[in-house]
């Protein structure tokens, strides 16, 4: 039942809410998310896996492994801590181990039955979407001519951890000790992460790592490192850890007290002072930058000092040797944040770039609609690389600047708000500028509400569509036209003087776009029920039937509606 109301209620959001610029953590325009039609291995070599990863925001923009811990605090035993990793360690400089792989499936994945042997009261209940191409640990590239079917159902032991993911829905399962057996499959463990949400396991609980943290969103992928930059933080391993988890983790794995020795969680970051040599390889560059921007976060025991790398074959060989030059004494602790702190505190900067705008024919200038909330140490307005012009800001360092540009088509321009305290915030917004000659024509799509009681008080409506401008006004038939107090390129708001609503019956709502062009929309019905007769919706534009109740209210209740059964249904 919740499947079927969720999809009706994305149904109805993509109709009443207007298109977004969809902005990462890091500041990046994210391109509308493919759809996973069959299972994708992190390894395809079509690129679909690869369109995909690129197009997904892993956890929030707010998460631990997306926040960039460049400007916090060291420890207070930060050398002290380095020095006993190092002390640890027979061969001190930093390993990229092929470890982890993933595969990609759709929302309707069928569930497939799991056991969990060892640890079954600290896992997420089977059955999981497993695909038959479940890749398991180190396949392909350090599992020599063995296929995938091969490798599913071997003996040779190790974490052979297993992970699934499902985009689409933002679900992440992850397991270790995995293995097919026949038809069955069975693991020590399972876990199951929200990908759109910062909650943790439950306190004490491990996850398919030690640290109960989930691993997907700390691998080093091919996707990204082609891109040039990996944006979050890696998984970090040492040889021992103490008796304690910090945030994000919720779990410990040693018995060992001494307070110089790293907690599961604890985060590392390459010194700033290091120099990252210009003859280092693409891939050893851009994991150098991340573990000075996002730093790397202790998830397990092991042997070594490494992190966590997919075994793409697609990989050159011997493009992270670079890394092995990296000591514990390249390293410092920070201080890290808790739930509410940093990048999740209430203070933080939080930029919103305003609504899009479509600017008349001929002008080449217009007032942004940018604000800024919390506690901003720096703002700045940018243009997003790819314009058709160049852009010229009136004030950059401000949310509601001018911006000027030199040649019509569509820009998009990014402001930040940032703070090293918190974090920085981005948003975008995109700027049409139309070319000499005729202004487009608008497209009205319904208005909330689309009715109102027979001798209401003034009522306030929202106008949703595109193509609306600066200029744009309101016609309402046989009253005067209106001007809107508010206008985005999608989006109108206009107050209902309450005379139009003193008599019963049906307006017809336009809006008009200026000349040269322009012109108006086709109809949209307001509807004026006489007192008593239980009115106040039932408009419909013309594209589409009307009737029952408006279009705010049923997004209302079918909100209150998908709130009260959420929290009773099974997560998957």
């Amino acid at each position: 039942m919740l499947r079927t109301i969720s999809a009706a209620l994305l149904t109805l959001l993509a109709v009443a809410t207007p298109a977004v610029e969809r902005v990462n953590h890091a500041g990046r325009l994210l391109p509308a998310l493919p759809t996973v039609t069959t299972p994708l291995l992190f390894n395809d070599s079509t690129g679909a896996a690869d369109a995909v990863l690129a197009a997904m925001q892993i956890f929030p923009v707010d998460n631990a492994w997306n926040e960039d811990i460049s400007a916090r605090p060291l420890l207070g035993n930060s050398s002290a801590m380095t020095t006993r990793v190092a002390n640890d360690l027979t061969s001190d400089g930093l390993r990229c181990f092929f470890e982890m792989n993933f595969v990609l499936v759709p929302d309707n994945q069928p569930l497939v039955a799991i056991a969990f042997l060892d640890y079954p009261d600290e896992s997420d209940p089977s059955p999981y979407p497993i695909p038959s191409n479940w890749p398991i640990e180190t396949w392909p590239r350090e599992t020599g001519a063995q296929t995938l079917a091969q490798w599913q159902e071997s003996a040779v032991a190790g974490d052979r951890h297993g992970i699934i993911v499902r985009p689409g829905n933002g679900g992440l399962f992850e397991t270790w000790q995995t293995r097919r057996v026949g038809t069955a499959w069975q693991a020590s463990n399972g876990a199951y992460f929200n990908l759109a949400s910062n909650a943790l396991r439950t306190a004490d609980w491990t996850s398919a790592d030690a640290a109960g943290l989930a691993m997907f969103p700390a691998l080093v992928r091919y996707d990204e490192v082609q891109r040039g930059v990996v944006e979050h933080a890696l998984r970090l391993i040492v040889k021992r850890t103490r008796s304690a988890y910090i945030y994000p983790a919720s779990h410990k794995a040693s018995s060992l007290t001494d307070a110089d020795l790293p907690a599961m969680g604890q985060r590392f970051r390459l010194k700033s002072s290091f120099a990252i040599p210009t003859t280092w390889t693409a891939e050893s560059q851009a994991v150098a930058v991340a573990l000075k921007r996002y730093g790397a976060i202790v998830a397990d025991n092991g042997s070594f000092f490494s992190v966590s790398v997919t075994p793409d074959d697609r990989w050159p060989s011997g493009c992270f040797n670079n890394l092995t030059g990296l000591v514990p004494d390249n390293f410092e602790v920070i201080a890290s944040t808790g739930a509410s702190e940093g990048p999740r505190s209430a203070s933080r900067p939080v930029a919103d770039a305003g609504g899009d705008q479509v600017l008349a024919a001929g002008l080449f200038s217009t007032a942004l609609g940018g604000s800024v909330t919390g506690t901003a140490t720096s703002i700045a307005w940018s243009a997003y690389p790819g314009n058709p012009g160049t852009v010229t800001f009136g004030n950059a360092a401000a949310p509601g600047s001018t911006a000027t540009f030199s040649a019509p088509g569509a820009y998009t321009l990014l402001l930040s708000a940032g703070n090293p305290a918190y974090w920085t915030s981005y948003d975008a917004v995109s700027i049409t500028v139309s070319a000499a000659g005729a202004n487009p024509a608008p497209v009205l799509d319904g208005a909330a509400p689309s009715g109102a009681l027979q001798g209401a008080a003034a009522t306030t409506v929202t106008l949703s569509g595109s193509a609306f401008m600066a200029g744009s006004t309101v016609t309402w038939s046989g009253q005067a036209d209106l001007s809107p107090s508010s206008w985005t390129s999608t989006s109108l708001t206009v107050l209902i003087p309450a005379s139009y609503l003193s008599t019963a019956g049906s307006a017809q709502v336009r809006v008009v776009n200026p000349g040269p062009g322009g012109g108006p929309s086709a109809p949209s019905t307001f509807t004026v029920s006489a007192s008593g007769s239980g009115g106040g919706g039932g408009g419909s534009s013309s594209g589409g039937g009307g009737g029952g109740c408006g279009a705010a209210s049923g997004l209302a209740a079918l909100l209150t509606l998908v709130l009260g059964l959420y929290g009773r249904l099974d997560r998957r």
